[in-house]
């Protein structure tokens, strides 16, 4: 397997986990270094405390914010697109197979064709989601956000911020306000790396380049 570490800091190494599909982490670092650069300063900042953890709301916590806090100054946006799909048929030349007219005889429109897709974070062509605690399904809507707006030439590498599999020990060892283990609240059909992973192996992403990571203990204040 091809070393990527060269492409991240190393204080961020001890933090995240990375995985790297379609070179994103090379497209990343050559192309769109201001906005590689930006992502890291972004990671190198995230502190979570156990009353963040604590917290319901799933993506409405304070986790999210903090990197609402990061980027938005830096000119990061939530975009969201439509777009219909023009249909032109165009009629084959009298006696000449194979050469068409230069007008179309008739056209159809496919309205809501690309239909509200959303990403949290856009600059340059670079795209950027947070999945803290939400139903994994929620991995599928965002991979084909991005390979939408990938195929619009709108962006040309995503990435995806979710909790490692290790804070699943954090997880078995904190209780909620009610005494019940915080394990029940980030539970296996949440967002994680484990199912971020296998829909990326299996390409649900389409072309768009994807760099996944995975934040891990030492971002929990006192881990």
């Amino acid at each position: 397997m091809k070393d990527i570490t060269k492409y991240i800091r190393e204080n961020l190494q001890k933090k995240f986990e990375f995985q790297s599909y379609g070179h994103a982490l090379e497209i990343l670092n050559e192309a769109f270094p201001e906005e590689w650069n930006e992502i890291q300063d972004s990671l190198e900042q995230l502190s979570i405390s156990v009353d963040d953890l604590r917290a319901s709301g799933g993506n409405e916590t304070a986790i999210p914010k903090k990197f609402d806090d990061v980027l938005y100054p830096l000119g990061w946006r939530e975009i969201r697109i439509t777009g219909d799909l023009v249909v032109k048929m165009y009629p084959r030349r009298a006696n000449q197979r194979g050469r068409f007219s230069e007008e179309p005889f008739d056209k159809k429109v496919l309205e809501g064709y690309i239909d509200g897709h959303n990403i949290d974070f856009i600059k340059d062509k670079v795209a950027f989601d947070l999945e803290w605690n939400s139903k994994d399904q929620t991995f599928d809507r965002d991979l084909l956000a991005m390979r939408t707006y990938f195929d619009c030439g709108l962006i040309e590498v995503g990435i995806i911020v979710t909790r490692s599999k290790e804070l699943n020990e954090i997880f078995k060892e904190i209780t909620d306000k009610n005494g019940k283990m915080l394990m029940s609240k980030y539970g296996a059909s949440t967002t994680w790396m484990g199912k971020l992973e296998y829909r990326l192996k299996s390409r649900r992403n389409g072309g768009c380049p994807m760099l996944a990571i995975g934040i891990k203990k030492p971002c929990v204040e006192g881990y």
